[in-house]
């Protein structure tokens, strides 16, 4: 299976926005286009993505608001905005609120499709994000959505795929129980976290046949990938 970068594009210019689809499909990105920002951030909730293009001046929600929203659980994908805006001050605000780089409108493609792969370059590991993991006696493929123990296999739900990939990725590192919530389940509130819970029964039910590696509740925290 090719493990295409999956880029969530914001670009409320329907001409434009499938122009850029279109051609960074063509350069074998998995792309999903949102019209406006509230839409781009209830597809963010909704599945995992590995870079993010905002166009600036949006309805609804501009880039800005989108791009804050989203580093207040992810501080590490990248963000790449597009405007119309050419002032240092709008720049600089970008950046503040997160921004990797920034494209100032018309632009060439080629431009944009060299700012990504320079960009996704220096956050991931030949511009792709790890999909396959060892972790202690486990062999674990995030794309697969398969948990290997001792040779037997487990097919996991999306969301019990979504909620092992955080708890891998972060290491021996705290999940942190709000970030898990607004990633998977896209709200953390009450019920959703009883949702959560069930699911972390569940991993946990999974990972009993290994000698290595569990889940461990961090008070008033969230959880941590022990791995012995």
């Amino acid at each position: 299976m090719t493990d295409k970068v999956k880029v969530l594009l914001a670009e409320d210019d329907a001409n434009l926005g499938n122009l850029l689809s279109n051609y960074l499909k063509a350069k074998q990105f998995d792309v999903t286009l949102c019209v406006d920002g509230d839409i781009a951030i209830k597809r963010y909730k909704e599945q995992m993505f590995d870079f993010i293009i905002l166009d600036v001046m949006m309805p609804v929600k501009d880039g800005y608001a989108v791009a804050k929203e989203i580093r207040e659980t992810d501080k590490e994908i990248p963000i790449l905005f597009l405007t119309a805006k050419s002032m240092k001050e709008d720049k600089l605000h970008g950046f503040d609120v997160g921004a990797d780089d920034y494209l100032t409108k018309p632009f060439a493609m080629e431009e944009l499709l060299a700012r990504m792969n320079a960009i996704l370059k220096r956050s991931y590991k030949e511009g792709k994000k790890q999909t396959n993991f060892n972790v202690g006696d486990i062999s674990y493929d995030y794309l697969q959505q398969l948990i290997e123990i001792g040779g037997n296999e487990k097919k996991l739900t999306t969301k019990e795929n979504e909620l092992f990939y955080l708890l891998v990725k972060n290491g021996e590192e705290v999940l942190d129980r709000n970030e898990a919530l607004n990633h998977v389940w896209g709200d953390d509130n009450y019920f959703n976290g009883r949702s959560m819970d069930v699911y972390i029964t569940k991993l946990r039910k999974y990972l009993s046949d290994s000698d290595k590696v569990e889940i461990m509740n961090v008070h008033g925290k969230g959880f941590r990938l022990l791995v012995k």
